[in-house]
């Protein structure tokens, strides 16, 4: 049994909770976690990382929290976040806030939701048209190529051909364009592989088979 300052600690912890507000990985928060549900048995603990411009989000009230711990916690905690953020996300158990911040292929090994990544990425730093727009990923959005096997839109092909005539440009005024070739090896290894003839956003299925795992999973 713990005594003196630890053993009020855990007590407080038991009693009130604890919220964690982490940004980056999270590594130290997770480890916490980890050791006090193992060590000092169950208790209201809840992981939120944070998006936002700092303080000055946070003084307006503008920041995005993702929350992972029990449902009922976090509908007792969304009160306090929603004094600095515009919006509050539950997530499911601990841990999940934390590992929807990188990128969709996560999502799919970690097993999440896909349509929850995008929800959480259309209100952060994170949005662009790939996440709110043309979303890549079968299922989050219903009339882009993504929901129809890829079939439609801009074409492979097309996306190939137009990347070789940026590279073509960058080679001859001696542009270096680092990223854009590599995007052109992959669209150009795309073609070769069989996917000459569905939309270009099919590059995260071939990434998925390329890493051996079902596009459907």
């Amino acid at each position: 049994m713990l005594k003196g300052r630890a053993g009020a600690f855990v007590a407080l912890l038991r009693e009130f909770g604890f919220l964690w507000l982490v940004k980056g990985d999270g590594g130290l928060a997770w480890a916490f976690i980890v050791l006090a549900r193992t060590v000092w048995a169950v208790f209201p603990l809840q992981l939120v990382p944070v998006f936002g411009l700092g303080v000055g989000a946070a003084s307006s009230a503008k920041l995005t929290f993702m929350v992972g711990g029990a449902e009922e916690e976090f509908n007792a905690a969304k009160e306090l976040l929603s004094c600095m953020g515009a919006n509050v996300v539950y997530c499911g158990q601990v841990g999940t806030g934390q590992v929807n911040t990188p990128l969709h292929a996560l999502t799919h090994l970690l097993g999440l939701d896909p349509k929850l990544l995008a929800k959480i990425l259309n209100m952060s730093s994170g949005r662009c048209w790939s996440s709110d727009t043309y979303n890549p990923v079968p299922g989050v959005m219903e009339g882009v190529p993504s929901g129809n096997n890829y079939q439609g839109g801009f074409g492979t092909t097309l996306m190939a051909k137009d990347l070789g005539l940026a590279q073509n440009t960058a080679t001859n005024t001696k542009t270096p364009i680092p990223l854009g070739a590599l995007a052109h090896q992959i669209y150009r290894m795309m073609c070769a592989r069989g996917y000459a003839g569905k939309d270009f956003s099919s590059v995260f299925q071939f990434l998925r088979e390329d890493e051996g795992q079902s596009p459907t999973n």
